[in-house]
């Protein structure tokens, strides 16, 4: 029988059953490998010419100019894995940030510079951007204020300052490249698959106003997600360049009183006329440990389509994207676009196991523990069977309990709970920090352990004889999709 998970994504087995996930960090490597060289170009900024990649030939590739926004809080951890990797195929980018500063010999601008005075004195959030102009990062408490983890602390300053640097980034890049047909703007926890968005961007006229990216709405506008990318065409960059200098102080109203830049950007292009095309699935919001692999929105199964970014990538995550890249580009000479069903099947499938001990593979789904039961009437109890009342026990009675439900694929657990899931996601090594997951609203869950170290603690698992059905049951959706881009 072929194994069908659920289309309803979090099944629940009683209403008062709670949909829960430990959310945790990953550390995975690939086997590095020998790889054509290649010299990069420079650029806007020195390139390391000395380690040899491949690199796509896309006509395209000069008329690219990619730009990563940042912050000081986060820069110096996460810009210098991109210097080694995906940044030597990109010929021509541009950091902007909220702090000039050098990065590994990378020169980082402060694009926050022409925002307006009075605000920058009177708005909270640009008290952090006076101390980086007088103090610099001396003084900043980066362990409470900022967060130990990649994503940072809920509260963090440097979260509420970057809504002011969209439309400013956005106006000092095409003043940048004026002549340049693409501008792609990124975060630095984002990964792109630098081939296939060339091959993608292929699809689309440069000489109309684009505006391509991952959908997200709220406040009543619909906008790109900023950390999953985006791309705007330099007819649409021209449009919204002259309206942010036309209409200044009126978008600077607006920016004070909104929470999110990139919904402000959003709304700032359909104001100018200029509609989000959407994307969905080549421009993802997870990680490549996060992502649901059996997602799909829009009628589009992310399965059967191109990839071209990640976001919340780690650097180790990062680095091993890109060597899997690397050997994909070296074994298929003819350029052959990576799909969401290639990454699963060359890089994560033979991750999956029986029990991975130290390992958080993200069940999120249904929870078993003695709280959730007590939450329970006497009759629900006596209506679940005596595997599920005792999921919560042992590693063993969770991996029953998922073998038990047919739709089931894998499973976590840590004494005291378990946690079922008819979702198949790699997961990440073990950790005790507090971690954002993006899947969750920002909801930052800390799962530390009382006792021991956190990879003697947590155990995941997978049913491994249901993985081959899960693969057929996706396959079978691409036999109905005609073109691995959407451009319609």
């Amino acid at each position: 029988m072929v194994f069908k998970p659920s289309r309803s994504r979090l099944r629940k087995l009683r209403p008062a059953l709670v949909v829960s996930a430990i959310l945790l960090t990953v550390f995975i490597y690939l086997r590095p490998t020998s790889i054509t060289t290649f010299k990069a170009q420079t650029g806007t900024l020195n390139q390391n010419k000395e380690e040899g990649v491949t690199c796509p030939k896309s006509p395209l590739m000069k008329d690219v100019f990619v730009v990563i926004r940042t912050g000081a809080t986060e820069a110096q951890e996460k810009l210098p894995v991109h210097f080694k990797t995906i940044l030597t195929c990109v010929p021509d980018f541009i950091i902007y940030s909220d702090m000039d500063e050098i990065v590994d010999g990378h020169q980082v601008h402060d694009v926050l510079t022409e925002v307006n005075k009075t605000i920058k004195k009177t708005a909270p959030e640009f008290q952090l951007y006076n101390h980086l102009l007088t103090r610099g990062r001396d003084g900043l408490d980066y362990q409470t204020i900022f967060g130990s983890g990649p994503s940072g602390a809920l509260d963090n300053p440097g979260w509420k300052l970057d809504k002011w640097k969209f439309l400013p980034m956005v106006d000092q890049a095409f003043r940048e490249r004026p002549k340049a047909k693409w501008f792609v703007f990124v975060e630095p926890d984002t990964y792109v698959m630098w081939a296939n968005l060339l091959e993608y961007l292929r699809q689309f006229d440069p000489n109309k106003p684009w505006y391509i990216g991952k959908h997200m709405y709220a406040s009543g506008v619909l906008f790109a997600h900023g950390g999953s990318g985006f791309a705007l065409s330099r007819p649409a960059i021209e449009k919204v360049s002259k309206h942010w200098r036309e209409k200044k102080n009126e978008i600077e109203q607006a920016t004070l009183k909104g929470w999110a830049g990139d919904m402000i950007l959003g709304k700032t292009l359909s104001d100018v006329g200029v509609n989000m095309f959407w994307a969905y699935p080549h421009m993802q919001g997870d990680s490549l440990t996060a992502l649901d692999w059996s997602v799909e929105k829009l009628e589009r199964q992310a399965w059967c389509y191109a990839a071209t970014t990640f976001h919340h990538m780690n650097p180790e995550e990062i680095t091993t994207l890109w060597k899997f890249e690397q050997t994909w580009q070296r074994r298929n000479p003819t350029g052959a676009p990576l799909r969401f069903r290639d990454i699963f099947n060359n890089l994560v499938r033979h991750r999956l196991r029986a029990e991975r001990t130290g390992w958080d593979n993200m069940s999120i789904g249904t929870e078993y523990s003695d709280e959730e039961l007590a939450k329970l009437s006497q009759n629900d109890i006596d209506n679940l069977s005596l595997v599920e009342q005792n999921a919560h026990t042992s590693f063993e009675m969770c991996q029953a309990t998922c073998k038990q439900q047919p739709r089931c694929i894998q499973f976590s657990f840590v004494p005291g709970k378990c946690s079922v899931s008819d979702e198949l996601r790699l997961g990440h090594a073990a950790d005790t920090q507090c971690l954002e997951y993006s899947n969750a609203a920002g909801k930052c869950v800390k799962e530390a352990a009382t006792t021991g170290e956190a990879d003697d603690i947590v155990r995941s698992g997978w049913i491994m004889d249901r993985i081959p059905g899960y693969v057929y049951w996706l396959d079978e959706f691409c036999d109905k999709v005609s073109d691995i881009w959407v451009t319609k």
